[in-house]
């Protein structure tokens, strides 16, 4: 794939947001999208990771002043396995699906055995 600018990444991720059901969108609840060029050095293939607590650990305590769960989408890994731009959004909007599903306290087995791992 040639590179991308940031700015076209961003358009990209956003046209893949658009993809997601506004149904599964609409369940989400206090979850900001973020993009980093690379993910750590221990995981350097790392397409997306959400950090937070799952809607299923969420107790009454929560909502006390937290902080929102975070998805983000790390650019290089993402950019380096596709070949163009449309494979580039449906793998943005595979990534995000899959993270919305931590989010739902789905684990990565069961994505996994559902055919999004």
């Amino acid at each position: 794939m040639r590179p991308v600018t940031h700015d076209e990444f961003d358009a990209i991720v956003q046209d893949a947001l658009d993809d997601v059901p506004a149904e599964l969108m609409a369940m989400l609840d206090n979850v900001v999208f973020f993009v980093e060029d690379e993910p750590s050095a221990d995981d350097p293939d790392l397409l997306g990771i959400y950090e937070g607590t799952p809607l299923t650990e969420r107790g009454e305590w929560w909502g006390q002043g937290s902080l929102p769960d975070r998805i983000t989408l790390f650019r290089g890994p993402l950019t380096r396995m596709c070949a163009d731009a449309e494979e580039l959004r449906e793998e943005i909007a595979v990534t995000v699906v899959h993270e919305i599903a931590h989010h739902f306290g789905i684990e990565e087995e069961t994505l996994h055995d559902l055919g999004w791992g």
